[in-house]
Formats: C-alpha cells, sequence, structure tokens
C-alpha cells in the first residue's frame, strides 16, 4: 500500500522546530511505501501569513484551510500538533516524529509501516502516533 505524506517543515529537508503543525511555512509531500519512496513537490502554507497576528490555536477554520491545501495527502507528520489534531485526525494519520530532519522522520516511518497502515485503516477512530529515533 502507498501512502502521501506531508511534513511541516521549515524548508525541505528540516522538520519545524518549535510550532504546531498548521504553522508550518511549508509541507513537503512524499508519496511512499515500505521499500520505494519519491517526492512530489512542496506547498507553501498561505495560512501563516495569514494568521500571523491573531495566531488561534485551535481554530476549526484554520483546520479547514489546512486540510484542503493537504487533501491528497494521508499521513500528516510534524515534530508537534496543536489543539486541532482532534480535527485532523479524523481525516488523517497524525505522526508525531520526535527527530530532526525528514530524513531520519523517513526512517522511523518505514520501521513503523505496520502501525501507521493500521491507523490508517481505523479511519475517524484513528490515534495519533509518537514515533521517537534512538
Amino acid at each position: 500500500m502507498d501512502l502521501t505524506f506531508a511534513f511541516a517543515v521549515e524548508e525541505k529537508d528540516k522538520l519545524q522546530k518549535g510550532d504546531h503543525f498548521g504553522n508550518a511555512k511549508y509541507y513537503s509531500i512524499y508519496r511512499m511505501s515500505p521499500k520505494e519512496e519519491s517526492f512530489l513537490g512542496q506547498r507553501k502554507n498561505g495560512n501563516v501569513e495569514e494568521d500571523d497576528d491573531e495566531d488561534i490555536h485551535g481554530d476549526a477554520g484554520k483546520a479547514k484551510s489546512i486540510a484542503s491545501i493537504l487533501e491528497d495527502a494521508d499521513v500528516l507528520v510534524a515534530r508537534q500538533f496543536g489543539p486541532n489534531i482532534k480535527r485532523m485526525i479524523k481525516k488523517f494519520v497524525c505522526v508525531i516524529a520526535r527527530v530532526d530532519s525528514v530524513e531520519e522522520a523517513k526512517v522511523l516511518i518505514k520501521d513503523n509501516w505496520g502501525k501507521i497502515e493500521q491507523e490508517y485503516k481505523n479511519g475517524q477512530e484513528r490515534k495519533p502516533l509518537v514515533l521517537a529515533g534512538s
């Protein structure tokens, strides 16, 4: 099974630090399976500029906007999620990756593919996954 992953990044290879998934400047998109991967591109998060002065954590409108930017994704990956995780988990598998780079996160994903695939199959009953490097 192939899945599409959206990584919250500061730039292509570094996971965003110090802020929630929805506040990432960019999302790096990869199509992955346990054995293969392909980089599909990077998307700019237009919400960052719009919401800078009035950043409301857990805003339903912001969650809907992020979901529309990433509508073709199956899995969201970030170092941290905010209160909107309760909305996002209904549509996406949410993976909290306790590593610094996209490359490290991809290793964790491949090592835990079965867990991610199971959460994907759980539909709206999904739970967030926390994956940590050694």
